[in-house]
């Protein structure tokens, strides 16, 4: 078992005792499920597939599906046109609260579940089927495999689905969704339909970290824009109305399922995915929380922890026949554009008139635009001949 496999491990091992919680029950199939069910994997920047656990197991997505058809509405639409029909701010509610914006009817977020179904509203489609069609395409592109829907627990949903269809209701009636209500809601219960198991939850959390890239099957899904934008959304609104205690704890974007599974996001590290159906009072799992918490305290994945790699980079100076070069490699933003300045102003400072110093920036993982704008005109001041190569 290799190193990370094995923390793993010792993490699921410690949270197994922890029978705090019960299956969700306004759903008869969810109802049924062994509550025992425990299962835990990661996926890193290289694309293996590391769980442990209960790893094979089928559940429902639920309303993990929302940050991925989030994803897709908004590749589709744009950012513009889906904050015209839902709001990006915490509820501070329940996840099937009926509450709407005062004058606009706009639901507060797209993790909600009224903020879900105006998103899902949104998805192009004839039909329900063909709706269907376009969000699985999309959500097997985030896991890496073709996913399929859950037919007795689709039939489960729309037979207890009233308060949904009321939140549907109550939004067309604002113009937020312009679809037929029973098309907007058949295809959003179909998409909480969708099986999937933690292995395929982690990938899709990690092609969110790796900015749209999945990492198994290196395809880019959706732009690293959309990607970005549906993370802001899950650091705030993923948890419901525990989202500001979790990032507080725990520190990472997140979204959870009432079939008991937790997804989270540690951006260009890895995707984490949990499942245990044991649910608290907010519908989280009880065990996934613990255990996503467990592992972003011991791999130090808080979001807002100080990253040196980002500040400093790597800067190694090479003596040439061409000269003295200088290669660069991390990921290259303002800060660090700084710090390579002060190391390039020493070096022009002692070298001769005539030196020419080459910049090598071929092997940085990332550079930003605004950083390689002030590195570019600060370079031209310096008192020496500097040749940068990207």
């Amino acid at each position: 078992m290799d190193p990370i496999t094995a923390v793993l491990q010792d993490v699921l091992d410690e949270i197994r005792g922890d029978d705090r919680g019960a299956p969700a029950s306004y759903i008869p199939e969810l109802a049924t499920v062994d509550p025992d069910r425990l299962a835990f994997g990661v996926v890193g920047p290289r694309g293996r597939i590391r769980s442990v656990g209960d790893d094979e197991v089928e559940f429902t997505i639920q309303s993990m599906s929302k940050p991925f058809v989030l994803a897709h509405v908004l590749a589709e639409r744009g950012l513009t046109a889906v904050l015209e029909r839902v709001g990006a701010e915490p509820s501070g509610e329940p996840f099937n609260a009926i509450s709407l914006e005062e004058g606009s009817g706009r639901p507060a977020n797209p993790m909600v579940n009224a903020g879900a179904i105006a998103t899902t509203g949104m998805v192009s489609g004839a039909d329900v089927d063909e709706r269907t069609e376009s969000i699985l395409t999309t959500l097997s592109a985030f896991a890496g495999r073709r996913l399929r829907v859950d037919e007795d627990v689709y039939r489960s949903e729309s037979t207890t689905g009233d308060r949904n269809r009321a939140l549907a209701h109550l939004m067309r009636s604002y113009g937020i969704i312009e679809a037929p209500v029973e098309l907007a809601v058949e295809t959003y219960f179909r998409q909480c339909s969708i099986l999937v198991t933690v292995r395929d939850l982690a990938v899709m959390a990690s092609t969110l970290a790796f900015g749209g890239v999945n990492p198994v099957t290196d395809e880019r899904v959706v732009d690293e824009r959309v990607a970005r934008d549906v993370l802001s959304i899950m650091s705030s609104c993923g948890m419901y109305d525990f989202s500001g205690e979790w990032l507080l704890r725990v520190g990472l974007p997140a979204k959870s399922g009432v079939s008991g599974g937790v997804l989270a996001v540690a951006p260009s590290q890895f995707g984490v995915a949990a499942f245990s159906p044991r649910l608290d009072e907010h519908g989280n799992s009880v065990r996934g929380q613990a255990i996503v918490e467990a592992l972003s305290d011991r791999m130090g994945m808080h979001l807002l922890e100080p990253h040196e790699s980002i500040s400093h980079p790597v800067v190694d100076a090479v003596d040439t026949d061409e000269g003295r070069v200088i290669r660069l490699n991390g990921e290259l933003g303002y800060a660090a554009a700084e710090r390579v300045l002060v190391v390039l102003g020493d070096m022009a400072a002692m070298a001769p008139p005539d030196a020419v110093i080459l910049v090598d920036g071929r092997e940085l993982a990332r550079s930003h635009p605004a950083a390689m704008v002030a590195l570019r005109s600060e370079l031209e001041a310096l008192p020496a001949t500097i040749r940068f190569v990207e």
